[in-house]
């Protein structure tokens, strides 16, 4: 028997509110614009050669910048980094997005957060389309500023949370 398509969209969200993910906010700039968001879709696929994906819905503004420039930087975020993810969460902030933090211009020409974890410089190499997201698989082409003094911020049950 198939379940009702809202009661199984409505349980598949509650589901997923159980899986903990690290934060990260994704950055890219087309035609000298800079645009991020935060994501939680954010997964490794292979060491050889290095490769991420990410997750974009393709109505938020990040998605054509990404599709059009072929780049994109994968800022992994700590658990001291709120203010950050309040402003790129809040779409009627956006004019202020890029003056909150430390900010830095990766080689690739995306905005890269000096105070991220860890950053993941991307070259576009594969985009597939799926329903209202495109996944983007990104060719790691740097690894940045990796630390070890703080904490991962983690996203769980609609909450931000630190692990200790």
């Amino acid at each position: 028997m198939t379940e009702n398509p809202i009661i199984l969209a409505d349980a598949y969200r509650g589901g997923m509110r159980q899986l903990a993910a690290g934060v990260c906010l994704i950055t890219a700039s087309y035609q000298g614009q800079p645009g991020g968001m935060i994501a939680t879709a954010v997964t490794s696929v292979s060491a050889e050669p290095p490769t991420l994906l990410v997750c974009v819905n393709r109505s938020a503004s990040l998605f054509a910048m990404i599709a059009e420039s072929g780049r994109f930087c994968v800022n992994v975020l700590s658990a001291d980094a709120q203010a950050l993810v309040d402003v790129f969460s809040n779409s009627a902030r956006r004019d202020e997005r890029f003056q909150h933090g430390e900010w830095l211009m990766a080689a690739n020409g995306a905005p890269l957060c000096a105070e991220s974890l860890v950053s993941f410089e991307c070259s576009l190499a594969k985009t597939v389309d799926w329903h209202t997201h495109a996944i983007f698989l990104g060719e790691v082409t740097a690894v940045l500023h990796p630390r070890s003094d703080a904490a991962p911020m983690v996203y769980h049950d609609r909450g931000f949370h630190q692990l200790v």
